[in-house]
């Protein structure tokens, strides 16, 4: 069976500030795009029965430069929807909720069609998702990787290994970096985090 390789995007100019960023379709910075080529020589040399990236263009660039080809839209891989907090920073919010933790306490509804989201509900994402991962691996013809966000893989991360969405706190990941997720015996490992070239 292959391996499941996930790339969060380059950096932007709100992943620099730590800004909240999900709907917001900032470009990478040149930070970024030399970030997402660098990329390439970490994943050439492997065959892929699936690659798919966030609708968003940040995912998308960054699949187009690490030499991902073929790479196929998935809208589940979006970021997770930050509601009201879209484009504050955590310092910003601790202001007037000083306790507020995204991982137990999700966001407030936004502007109208961003509700913001829940982990459970991000989770419910991550398992459709990794559905689809699993029928690809069951083919046993490459590995699959997918191209998205930090928020978003983080939860996926904590599903594959049987955690609960909220888990994804545990998992730190970086901009323009490669992670793997594999097995040993027969149970999901992670293998590699944050790699970089």
């Amino acid at each position: 069976m292959g391996d499941l390789l996930l790339v969060r995007h380059g950096e932007t100019e709100w992943s620099v500030s730590g800004q909240h960023t999900s709907w917001t379709d900032l470009p990478l910075t040149d930070h970024g795009e030399q970030q997402a080529k660098s990329l390439a020589p970490l994943l050439s040399q492997r065959t892929y029965a699936l690659a798919l990236t966030s609708p968003l263009g940040r995912a998308i660039r960054t699949a187009e430069l690490a030499g991902i080809a073929g790479a196929v839209v998935e809208p589940d891989l979006h970021e997770w929807d930050y509601g009201a907090y879209e484009g504050v920073t955590t310092v910003e919010i601790h202001r007037t909720r000083p306790n507020w933790d995204l991982w137990l306490h999700g966001v407030p509804p936004g502007t109208e069609g961003h509700p913001g989201e829940s982990p459970a509900e991000v989770g419910e994402r991550a398992d459709r998702v990794l559905a689809r991962v699993d029928a690809a691996l069951a083919n046993r013809t490459g590995d699959v990787i997918l191209v998205a966000h930090a928020h978003f893989l983080r939860v996926l991360t904590a599903r594959r290994l049987g955690l609960p969405p909220a888990d994804g706190r545990l998992f730190q990941l970086s901009t323009g970096t490669v992670s793997r997720l594999s097995t040993e015996h027969g149970r999901p490992v992670i293998a590699e985090w944050n790699s970089r070239a």
